[in-house]
């Protein structure tokens, strides 16, 4: 069953690491252009350059779209971690301590869900992993002709 189980792991990774990439994808393109419900379910959009919703929208939908199609997944996934990190400890914390009280579960949540792919990578179906393959194919060297 083990054995079964890690044969699939960068399978469920990708598919673990595309999902979450569209979920904040979801968020910053609702708060920026007012689709899915708009900017906290207002039916707007943040005001541009107001700190700190608009730049979190802007992060959101950049990195969201990166881990989405796994280019530059753990740099993607560490902006992410961080931003969403603030905005737990400076926007929700301080209404109250546990994020069931706070509104702060989705922020925690990506948090830690980015935090994972930054260690883990993309996983399967990404576009870090093709490239990488690219990349090593091009540097090995060609076999050089035998001398007779």
């Amino acid at each position: 069953m083990t054995g079964r189980l890690n044969s699939a792991q960068p399978y469920v990774l990708g598919l673990y690491r595309i999902v979450v990439g569209l979920l904040f994808l979801c968020h910053g393109t609702a708060s920026l252009f007012g689709v899915l419900g708009g900017a906290a379910g207002t039916g707007g959009t943040l005001e541009a350059g107001s700190w700190p919703g608009w730049y979190a929208a802007v992060i959101q939908l950049v990195c969201g779209s990166l881990v989405l199609l796994g280019l530059g997944t753990r740099a993607a996934a560490l902006l992410a971690a961080g931003s969403m990190a603030y905005a737990y400890f400076k926007v929700h914390q301080p209404a109250a301590l546990w994020p069931m009280e706070n509104g702060g579960e989705a922020a925690a949540m990506f948090s830690w869900a980015f935090l994972l792919l930054v260690f883990t990578g993309s996983g399967a179906f990404g576009l870090d992993r093709l490239f990488a393959k690219r990349s090593a194919q091009e540097r090995k060297p060609a076999a050089e002709p035998v001398a007779v």
